[in-house]
């Protein structure tokens, strides 16, 4: 190999990297894992609410959430007046509930973990899932949308065929800036929206 030869193998990849550079086309798995960084850290707290809406009726819940990594999370229901007061504590994939209208606490069997988690389309199980969206899903960058006038990425997950999730698609839209992430939506295997979910 002549010393021009060497020139341009070490040349080459470099011209990639910087092309690949300013064409401005991020790492959509990078983007997601960033993200997960920002929405989960060591600790974080929030407020939610939750709409489940059904062909003939629509209700409305509120929550307190709390959680320190992937292991513990707590959530404390404060709204409406009927279920105010009840609580879910996460421990691993290990999960109890507490109902203050019988003053008990319950841990949750694996016999119930299939069902849905306070009549949503999410289940117990959905709250102590392992899966994660950064290395169980194939990930592809759609395009740049606006969400509540913030200039977002938009990105596809596919679920890996091994993946142990329910769900046969998800959309993501991923603040540019602080790495938000501000919609999301959950398809089943049939393409249809299940759930969507506003940061």
């Amino acid at each position: 190999m002549t010393r021009r030869h060497i020139f341009v193998a070490l040349l080459l990849p470099l011209l990639f990297s910087l092309t690949a550079f300013q064409t401005g086309n991020p790492d959509p798995k990078e983007i997601i894992r960033k993200s997960e960084d920002k929405l989960n850290g060591k600790t974080a707290q929030g407020t939610m609410k939750m709409t489940i809406v059904r062909p003939t009726w629509k209700r409305e819940m509120t929550m307190k959430t709390w959680s320190k990594g992937q292991e513990y999370s707590m959530v404390l229901i404060t709204g409406p007046a009927r279920d105010k007061g009840t609580a879910f504590l996460k421990r691993g994939k290990e999960m109890w509930n507490w109902q203050p209208s019988i003053d008990m606490e319950i841990k949750l069997p694996p016999s119930m973990m299939s069902q849905s988690w306070m009549g949503s389309d999410f289940t117990n199980d959905d709250l102590v899932s392992q899966t994660s969206i950064v290395d169980d899903f194939d990930h592809k960058l759609l395009g740049s949308e606006t969400v509540n006038g913030m200039d977002c990425y938009k990105i596809e997950l596919i679920p890996h065929e091994d993946a142990a999730v329910v769900w046969g698609k998800i959309l993501m839209w991923v603040e540019k800036n602080e790495y938000l992430q501000l919609k999301t939506e959950f398809y089943d295997e049939d393409g249809y929206l299940v759930n969507t979910m506003l940061g």
